[in-house]
């Protein structure tokens, strides 16, 4: 979405008419995950990419229908066979589907600009097919981008006007139940539920997907990692961890180690003990990642018995075999649960011989980034599956958006569909 919004948002300021064209599922490789958009306004003007190029024609084809001789929203299936693939720009073969609709503005586009966290649901297939619903955070918690802290971005508040249900979830936080709410009935109470399910689930992993007839679209801020510990090396986490597209921050309560100075590419230095600190980041929630790199029993632990009792996507803690052992009885001893410890990543970062400050690093975002993907951090050459996992998540033959199939067809990238 972000790679769109700015021409999208000032071809609506200008009063033009938009479509946009969403991947909503791949097989096998692809060149875009699901989620990447194309945007194209009355005049012909396009912006962002569905493909490497092959099909954007066929697709611009299809929103010239929508915007001037009124048709409605299309599910689009594009197969690519293997001997054709690098003739018409996916040398990896595949299929993907592509849905293709006028745009309405919303407030997702607003939460999307801010750095928000929402999910946009959209019924693919049935009766339904084009309606739409937005899901967040009751009362617009993170939607904002600034995860209840003071300071940030602000949107207006929901309009819950219509709106359809609630479901309890988690804040974040692992005590208090937050609710996700359901902007307006997608039509059916049961569409409803798997709506609010998936969306639940797709907000913290930040992934779009589909989900039976529905296709959930997320939007979301950066992943961010917490660093407890301004050690020499954080520094160090921090660079390659704002390179690889994370928000870092340092937590560290002594104020002769805790500056700005010392780490440049940190979004925020906290000086505070962790219960402070992570209640001034605002809570941690599942798509937050903790590494504990002190080397301090007292700091480690004070941090590891909040960061193991939360929702957390990733908990990992500095220190040699034999402290690992001391940190796993005295962690037993503070009352952490075997189901809890068991999720401690130590000694932390994968095993790539490290001995300098910056390989050290490397080595601890590689293994947060490894585990946030689903994956171990082993070598390629050893690995099995497709090298880039953008989601296989679409139906063995997609529908058309009103109750009829299409055919399989590539896209020539001229406009002309091929079956």
């Amino acid at each position: 979405m972000k790679d769109i919004l700015p021409d999208l948002t000032d071809w609506v300021a200008a009063g033009d008419r938009v479509a946009v064209a969403t991947v909503v599922g791949v097989h096998r490789s692809a060149p875009r995950p699901p989620g990447a958009k194309m945007a194209v306004n009355a005049d012909g003007r396009v912006v962002g990419a569905v493909s490497g190029g092959c099909v954007e024609g066929a697709v611009v084809g299809v929103a010239e229908q929508i915007l001037h001789q009124g048709a409605g929203p299309q599910l689009l299936h594009f197969g690519i066979a293997d001997e054709e693939a690098w003739d018409v720009g996916l040398p990896c073969g595949g299929e993907i589907e592509v849905w293709v609709a006028e745009h309405r503005p919303s407030r997702f586009e607003c939460i999307a600009a801010v750095g928000g966290r929402a999910a946009r649901v959209t019924v693919l297939e049935g009766e339904a097919a084009g309606a739409e619903a937005l899901v967040e955070l009751d009362g617009g918690r993170e939607s904002d981008g600034t995860a209840g802290r003071a300071g940030g971005p602000t949107l207006p508040a929901p309009d819950r006007n219509g709106g359809g249900p609630t479901l309890p979830t988690n804040d974040g936080n692992g005590h208090q139940p937050a609710n996700l709410t359901l902007s307006a009935s997608l039509g059916e109470t049961a569409l409803d539920a798997q709506a609010l399910e998936a969306a639940g689930e797709l907000i913290w992993t930040q992934r779009s997907e589909w989900r039976g007839s529905l296709f959930v679209d997320v939007v979301h801020p950066p992943p961010r990692l917490i660093v407890f510990g301004a050690v020499d090396f954080a520094a160090a986490v921090c660079t390659l961890a704002r390179a690889a597209g994370w928000l870092p921050y340092v937590v560290d309560p002594r104020r002769r180690f805790a500056t700005p100075e010392r780490f440049p590419d940190a979004e925020e230095v906290v000086c505070a003990w962790p219960d402070k600190a992570f209640e001034q980041l605002g809570g941690i929630d599942p798509a937050t990642s903790v590494a504990v790199l002190t080397h301090d029993p007292k700091l480690d632990d004070a941090a590891l018995l909040i960061a193991l009792r939360s929702d957390a996507g990733y908990v990992g803690a500095m220190g040699s075999r034999r402290a690992q052992a001391s940190r796993r009885e005295r962690l037993l001893e503070a009352g952490v649960g075997q189901d809890e410890l068991v999720r401690l990543a130590a000694p932390i970062g994968l095993d790539l011989g490290a001995t300098s400050n910056e390989e050290t690093a490397l080595s601890i975002v590689a293994e947060v980034v490894a585990h946030r993907n689903g994956r171990g951090g082993g070598p390629l050459t050893h690995a099995s599956g497709r090298i880039h996992d953008v989601g296989e998540t679409s139906p063995d033959v997609a529908g058309s958006g009103d109750g009829r199939r299409n055919p399989i067809f590539a896209g020539s990238g001229d406009g002309r569909q091929t079956p």
